[in-house]
């Protein structure tokens, strides 16, 4: 009995280290975030409803497209990932997880959700998750090493979510998916700088140039976060002036902006990686404020 209790304990650990490890692999904290604005994408849509079925279903799709992007990076990376601290300990360049394991799971899981979203929405909102994994995991990460250009490639994919939601919902790409696309395509600019100066010497160390024209970190790189943080205030009117969102929504977001600008301004006065790290989170709530004013002030008929 103490046997048999002992090999039950053993495989319910193993089993759980390798939930974890994948969860590791398709970085689920965050790919939750992007699939949380995939779903705001879809409820913005007119005419749309709440569905609890509909929203599991977008989230089943959107968190394995997107976690095989993210084992994809890893699997491209492994090498890379050796090299930096924050890194290392990651189930590849730890040897916990094997790289045809890794393969197998990429594989199983980008299939797995295209299909999903083609078959739960429309093959439009499928096609365009398999051209965010493909762009992400084979354009962007290995242009990381090239030039900064890396910083507006991934921000193609990066800005996706919404489009995708929209889709999902729309079955078309009008006017006002693009308008949530153009907010969060431009917030990233901000978002991948301030974590870009954060990490600078890590990255620096193993040839990743995010940073514009491949710089230090300085106010060159600084005025230029202020700079697209500053055009997010006409792109916050957007979704008004088409008819998604309320004057209320724009209100909010519009003083959502102020703040995200203010904490880029910071970083042009100070410089300095405390700056940068209160920049990173002003992104993080700017971006969360910004959805939830949009969907809560949701224009139900146009």
């Amino acid at each position: 009995m103490i046997r048999e209790n002992s090999i039950k304990l053993s495989l319910s650990y193993a089993v759980a280290s390798k939930v974890k490890d994948y969860s590791q692999l398709m970085k689920f904290n965050l790919t939750f975030m992007v699939v949380f604005s995939s779903v705001v994408g879809y409820l913005l849509v007119p005419g749309v409803e709440f569905s609890l079925i509909k929203i599991v279903e977008l989230f089943a799709g959107g968190l394995l497209v997107s976690g095989s992007a993210n084992t994809i990076n890893q699997l491209i990376e492994v090498e890379t990932d050796k090299l930096m601290k924050r890194t290392a300990v990651r189930p590849l360049p730890s040897g916990r997880v094997s790289e045809n394991e890794a393969r197998v799971l990429a594989f199983a899981t980008a299939i797995s959700g295209v299909l999903i979203m083609a078959w739960a929405f429309n093959w439009l909102s499928a096609g365009l998750s398999l051209l965010s994994l493909v762009v992400y995991a084979f354009i962007y990460t290995p242009w990381k090493k090239w030039n900064s250009m890396a910083v507006l490639v991934g921000g193609i994919p990066g800005a996706m979510p919404l489009l995708i939601g929209w889709a999902a919902g729309a079955n078309e790409l009008g006017a006002g998916g693009w308008s949530l696309y153009a907010l969060q395509f431009v917030w990233q600019f901000p978002h991948f700088w301030a974590i870009a100066w954060i990490g600078h010497n890590d990255y620096k160390t193993v040839g990743f140039k995010l940073l514009p024209n491949g710089s230090e970190p300085n106010r060159m790189v600084a005025i230029q976060a202020v700079m697209y943080t500053f055009l997010l205030i006409p792109l916050g009117f957007l979704p008004y002036l088409l008819g998604v969102s309320g004057g209320i929504s724009a209100i909010i977001v519009l003083l959502a902006t102020l703040f995200f600008l203010y904490r880029a301004i910071n970083l042009y006065r100070k410089c300095d990686a405390p700056a940068a790290r209160k920049l990173m989170f002003g992104s993080y709530i700017y971006l969360t404020i910004m959805q939830l004013a949009l969907l809560a002030d949701k224009v139900h008929n146009i």
